[in-house]
């Protein structure tokens, strides 16, 4: 029979059901474990993650993305390779996303950002989070349950996110549809390697558009703030660079908070009197989560690869050597941990934890999932008094079936079916007032005239292709000045940009003169949007 330690981490769907049980075999092996068959370095120990993680000298973060895994697209030759991976970035699944840059790269993209996500801007705008929170989970108990992944995390976390990066509304659900129908970030189907980035293709088709609209009529917005930006030696970033970031964000802000959701709303259902605590103590639900991501955190590991000849602990690592650096085993480490299997509120030192990594790569978004998933659990714990799972869906305590999703890297439910008892006094969500004014998260998009204005004309400037797209009419125009453009899969990905807009990038194909003719064939149309 297979020993645990020997099985395939990256495709077994049994090692999904319970990673931990695989890391501990690995970790009976040392704190630093060469897997024979693949030579991958597998890190279990709390003190030798951290090691690498902070050591961007002699490890580069190229492999995150697609994982240690996956074959190098090229031959390591020397001790140091870093001009080979610099020379074949762009043949690494996501080596372009900010999660894969090293050296200055990867310094002045992280300053770009590094204002977004500060506590003190979240603080000021915990009222809106709040709001939007209550009325989620209003509706969920008023129904008597919910899916809380599919129902409350997943839209959730992206309209706060969609709010904070300045995503118009009409192309939030696409963008959740996108993620929803493509692999996981480390699926365990190795065909879906290269699948994994097709939504962020798909949705920076539409930053494109943003980006180039913010650079041009700045708002204020944080997208502007963003495409705006200068780098640290005070130039300008292209604007595809802007487009990447913007677009990693959106993706990356939905999954760590989303999953974190789901993970601890494990745990207060199953926990013997642990949700009464906190109703009785909401104070206590900020260091749940800290225990939350330290036991069962969003990210069970993440990747790097040896640039040049250096050690982890007492194994030499030539470079070229690919390490798994397990975040899932080294917050599970007994020699860091006390009793370190065992969920322990308030548990001391706990924010040391590298759920989030450490070093010049921690999550960007941190203090952002921290500051939601805390506001969302409140409004359960408010609005509930009591929370438990659907025992027809996932079993009876003690023996509970859950789905994970299947990737190497996550770990995150696909579903978690939760039965909701009202608290005494609690009141459903009002219906919706069609004029009640909306403001966006953080304040950022200024006031709306709550007067219907008359719709504008069609035009190429100011119409976005999806909405022509949609009349008949507009298309047959679109058609007829450029035959086959509404078929054509690259203008599908621009649906949320205008025909002038792509004119950027296709200005031989879309001159002024021909853009101009549709303008004036457009003006006489009937507006239907």
């Amino acid at each position: 029979m297979q020993n645990l330690e020997e099985r395939d981490y990256f495709s077994d769907h049994e090692i999904l059901k319970d990673p931990y049980a695989y890391f501990e075999a690995v970790r009976a092996k040392g704190p630093i474990y060469q897997l024979p068959e693949s030579g991958i370095v597998v890190v279990t120990g709390f003190d030798e993650a951290l090691e690498v993680l902070k050591n961007t000298e002699d490890f580069s973060s190229v492999l995150a993305p697609q994982g240690p895994a996956a074959a190098l697209p090229f031959q390591p030759q020397g001790s140091d390779i870093t001009p080979q991976i610099e020379a074949h970035r762009t043949e690494f699944v996501g080596g372009d996303l900010l999660v894969s840059l090293d050296d200055r790269p990867h310094a002045f993209s992280r300053a770009l950002i590094g204002g977004l996500f500060t506590p003190s801007r979240l603080k000021a705008n915990e009222a809106f989070i709040a709001e939007f929170s209550d009325e989620l989970v209003r509706g969920a108990v008023a129904k008597g349950g919910c899916d809380l992944i599919k129902e409350i995390a997943t839209p959730f976390v992206t309209l706060v996110i969609a709010d904070l990066l300045g995503v118009p509304a009409d192309d939030r659900q696409l963008f959740m549809d996108a993620i929803e129908a493509g692999p996981p970030p480390g699926s365990l189907d190795a065909n879906d390697l290269i699948a994994q980035n097709q939504p962020l293709v798909l949705m920076g088709g539409y930053f494109v558009g943003y980006v180039h609209d913010r650079r041009e009529n700045p708002r204020d917005d944080v997208l502007s703030e963003l495409a705006n930006a200068k780098y640290p030696d005070g130039s300008t970033p292209d604007a595809l660079e802007i487009v990447r970031l913007a677009t990693f964000l959106f993706g990356a802000g939905q999954d760590t908070s989303a999953k974190l959701l789901g993970n601890a709303m494990k745990f207060i259902v199953d926990q013997p009197g642990l949700q009464d605590q906190l109703r009785a103590d909401p104070k206590l639900i900020a260091p749940l989560l800290e225990e939350v991501l330290r036991v069962e955190g969003s990210t069970k590991m993440t990747a790097r690869i040896a640039r040049k000849d250096s050690r982890i602990g007492h194994l030499e690592t030539p470079a070229g050597t690919k390490v798994m650096i397990a975040l899932a085993a080294a917050n599970r480490d007994p020699r860091r941990w006390e009793d370190p299997q065992a969920f322990t509120l308030n548990r001391p030192r706990i924010k040391e934890h590298l759920a989030f990594g450490r070093g010049a790569h921690v999550c960007a978004g941190a203090p952002l999932a921290r500051v939601e998933v805390r506001l969302i659990l409140e409004k359960f714990l408010e609005h509930t008094s009591n929370i438990e799972l659907v025992e027809e869906k996932h079993g009876p305590p003690g023996a509970r079936t859950l789905e994970f999703e299947p990737s190497f890297i996550i770990r995150g439910l696909g579903n978690l079916h939760l039965k909701l008892t009202p608290a005494a006094g609690f009141k459903p969500p009002e219906p919706a007032k069609a004029d009640k004014p909306k403001r966006g998260l953080f304040g950022l998009f200024g006031k709306k005239d709550d007067k219907a204005a008359a719709p504008k004309p069609y035009s190429t400037g100011e119409t976005r292709l999806g909405v022509l797209l949609a009349d008949p009419a507009a298309t047959a125009v679109l058609d007829r000045h450029f035959p086959g453009v509404s078929t054509d899969p690259r203008i599908g990905m621009g649906k949320g940009m205008t025909l002038r807009m792509v004119q950027k990038f296709a200005p031989e194909m879309f001159t002024n003169e021909a853009l101009d003719a549709i303008d004036a064939e457009l003006a006489k149309l009937p507006v239907k949007h």
